[in-house]
This record gives C-alpha cells, sequence and structure tokens, in this order.
C-alpha cells in the first residue's frame, strides 16, 4: 500500500533501463546467432571467432573505465545518450564489414560502447530509489540481458532467412534510436524532474543519504581502489563475467556442435535458456529485498543470496551426463537463472555501500576488472574447443567449461566473504 500512495514514477525509469538493456543484449548476440553463416562467408576458425569476441571484451573493459568516470562527471541523462547513440551506430557499422578485421573494428566500437549502459542504470536505480528496492528494480532492469537474449534468437533467424546478414545487423542496430527518443523526453533526476510528486521524492530519499543527488564531480580512482568495498564489487565481476560471456557467445554454438540445432531457424531450445534468466535477475533482485524488508542487514541480505546462487549453479556438473537436448536446457537454464541473480545482487551492492556520486565510477573500475578477465577467457575458450574438435570430440572442450562455470561463484563468494565480515557503508 505504500508505494501505491507514494506514486510510481521511477518504475517508468526502471522500465527504461530495462528496454536499453534489451537492445544491448540484442546488438551483442546477433554475431553469436550469426556465427554458422559468418564462419561460412569469411573462412573463420574457433581461434578467428574467440579473437573477434577478445576485441569485443577489451574494448568493453575500456568503455567501463570511460564512460563510468564520464556518466559521473556529466550526469545519467547525457551519459547514457551519448552510450546508446554510439553502439548503436557501431551495431549497425557491423553490415558493412567485408573482412574478420572489419568485424573486428565494428565489435570493438560496440563494446566500448556498450559498457556505458551498466555504469548508467545502476547509477540511475541509486539515484531513484530506495535501498531496500533497488535490488528488485536492478533485478528488473538487469532481465532486459535475458529478454535481449531470448528475443534474438527470434528475431535473427527470421531477417537472415527473410533479407540476409547484412540486414540483421541494420535492423537491431536501429533499435537504440528509437530508445533515445523516449529516454531524453522522461528522464531528469528526481529533483529537476517535474513529473515526479513531493510523497515519492521523499519515499525515493528516504534512507540515510537523504538529500544527496548525483551531481558531477570528480573522484579519483587511487582512493576508491584502496577500499574493500571496491574489491568487493571487482572479484565479484572477475570471477563471473566471463562466464556470462560464455553463456552468451558460445552457447548457440555449442547446441550446433552438440545437437545439430539449425541456428538459420528461430530456437525454442535458446529462448528458454535466456527466458529462464529473466525469472533468475528478477527474482534475485526480489530475495534480497525481501530479507531487507524483514528486517535483515542490507550486506547479509545480499551475501546470503549470493550463497544460494552459488550453489544453484553447481547442476551444470551434470550436463555431460544429459541424454537429450531438453535435460540440457534445463541444466543450462538454471545456471544461466543463477548468473542473473548473482548479477543482480552484486551490481546492487555498489549502492549500497557508497554514495550516488561514486556509483558510476565504481561500477566502471569493477565492470572493467571483469572485462579484462572476460578479454582474456575466450583465448582460452577458443584453445580448447579448437583442440577437442581436431580430436573429434568438442563437446568434451564444453563439459571442461561447464565444470569451470560450476566452481567460479563458490569462488567469488567465499572471496567476498572473507573482505565484508565488518564492512560498512563509505562517506567519500
Amino acid at each position: 500500500m505504500e508505494n501505491t500512495k507514494v506514486g510510481n514514477y521511477r518504475w517508468v525509469i526502471c522500465a527504461l533501463l530495462f528496454f536499453a538493456t534489451t537492445i544491448n543484449y540484442i546488438d551483442r548476440q546477433v554475431i553469436g546467432l550469426l556465427k554458422p553463416t559468418l564462419e561460412v562467408e569469411f573462412n573463420w576458425t574457433e581461434v578467428d571467432y574467440g579473437y573477434i569476441v577478445m576485441v569485443f571484451a577489451a574494448m568493453y573493459a575500456l568503455g567501463y573505465v570511460l564512460f563510468g568516470t564520464f556518466i559521473d562527471k556529466v550526469g545519467t541523462k547525457v551519459g547514457y545518450a551519448v552510450s546508446v547513440s554510439v553502439w548503436s551506430i557501431a551495431a549497425m557499422l557491423h553490415a558493412v564489414a567485408r573482412s574478420t578485421v572489419g568485424f573486428g573494428f565494428a565489435r570493438g566500437l560496440l563494446g566500448l560502447a556498450e559498457a556505458g549502459n551498466f555504469p548508467a542504470g545502476v547509477k540511475a536505480v541509486a539515484e531513484w530509489f530506495p535501498k531496500k528496492e533497488r535490488a528488485l528494480a536492478t533485478g528488473i532492469f538487469n532481465s532486459g540481458t535475458s529478454i535481449g537474449a531470448v528475443a534474438a534468437p527470434i528475431i535473427v533467424p527470421l531477417i537472415l532467412g527473410a533479407y540476409g546478414w547484412y540486414e540483421a545487423f541494420w535492423i537491431t542496430g536501429a533499435l537504440g534510436f528509437v530508445w533515445l527518443i523516449f529516454w531524453w523526453i522522461f528522464y531528469e533526476i528526481p529533483s529537476k524532474q517535474k513529473r515526479l510528486k513531493q510523497p515519492e521524492f521523499e519515499y525515493i530519499h528516504s534512507d540515510a543519504d537523504a538529500g544527496e543527488e548525483a551531481s558531477p564531480v570528480k573522484l579519483k580512482w587511487g582512493q576508491l581502489l584502496r577500499l574493500k568495498q571496491t574489491w568487493v564489487f571487482v572479484i565479484g565481476k572477475v570471477l563471473t563475467d566471463p562466464i556470462w560471456w560464455f553463456f552468451l557467445f558460445w552457447l548457440p554454438s555449442y547446441f550446433a556442435d552438440a545437437f545439430a540445432l539449425d541456428l538459420t531457424k528461430p530456437s525454442l531450445q535458446l529462448a528458454v535458456v535466456y527466458a529462464a534468466t529473466t525469472f533468475g535477475s528478477i527474482g534475485g533482485g526480489y530475495l534480497s529485498s525481501h530479507f531487507i524488508k524483514k528486517g535483515w542487514p542490507v550486506l547479509k541480505a545480499r551475501k546470503t543470496t549470493l550463497l544460494i546462487v552459488a550453489i544453484a549453479v553447481t547442476p551444470i556438473f551434470l550436463v555431460q551426463y544429459a541424454g537429450n537436448i531438453w535435460e540440457v536446457v534445463v541444466l543450462i537454464s538454471i545456471a544461466t537463472a543463477a548468473h542473473q541473480a548473482w548479477s543482480a545482487n552484486i551490481f546492487t551492492i555498489v549502492s549500497d555501500m557508497f554514495p550516488k556520486k561514486a556509483v558510476s565510477t565504481v561500477v566502471g573500475i569493477g565492470g572493467m576488472s571483469g572485462s579484462i578477465a572476460s578479454t582474456l577467457f575466450p583465448i582460452f575458450v577458443g584453445t580448447l574447443l579448437a583442440y577437442y574438435k581436431d580430436l573429434g570430440n568438442i563437446t568434451a572442450g564444453y563439459n571442461i567449461l561447464f565444470i569451470i562455470c560450476g566452481c567460479a561463484y563458490f569462488l567469488a563468494w567465499a572471496i567476498i566473504q572473507l573482505l565484508t565480515r565488518r564492512m560498512k557503508p563509505i562517506e567519500l
């Protein structure tokens, strides 16, 4: 009842973040779905594709640094708009690429600009939601990664079959410019938003950091890197981001290699896997918010949820024993859903522990670190799969990768637990 009385404009903001994240993931997913087509067109090997993914990841890491700091300086509205504009242009540039190097260039620019999505999104949540709702709001907008990944396996094959791979990049790349119109009309920080009523403004600022607005400020990295709170987020990203990227960029080819799935047609199996991540993202955000509303300390609620998530990933060990494609779909769906629950909470920890004026910068530092790890992981993945492909048993390579996936979250949670025994929110 409290929320209906105070108003719901903040959920309009959450919807904008959700749709931006959906478009973000549609644009990055396209190349994975077109991989079999492009491999024939450009004679790519598994290692070639691994390097293209690596370029995206490397520039994504750099983009986190640039956009994390840039968004804290110029504000969420302008920073997010710049990010979406550049990544939409980059997505369409894939259509004019005529070589592996050309794809690498377009992919790098896409990664650079797409990195602005989460620093901007997490900062917007910190600006528009009290702490008890932030994990849920983050879970909802983060579920756009799932919806984007569900939509892409349906949309891209249809465009590919009707028009060709060029048009798949042109059409999906143009979506960001449609979103920009709504963003520019409806977004302002709460103190400047005329559509926001006073009761909701007071509810948004009902935490201890009431009155603080995310005004443009200059923050020093050295100061942030000396804080354990920063390293909690860094560890949480470094050990788990590469896993999500593996699911995103190699899952379509895994099903094609292991079960002869035809990626030129809409894939129900991939749609189910990525749809499950929606429930994980929202459910993970809801669970920690539920604990907080029951009176749990904020950090305890987040860490308990992260532990539950780490346990939920482990059934992926059983993929190698599955007898058919739908058993594999179920096991991988649980793991990908758990990752998104992890993501919703690890992002929210930043806004729990840092003032709003530092949120984008800290997200940029952690996101950069996770992307550096994700830059290196595709080299390992591509080399491993190429080795087992030469042996005529590529699924054995995938099984090793699934075991790594199952271990990563427990390791990350254990380190976070050690870092946060007596941790409190900081003031800069």
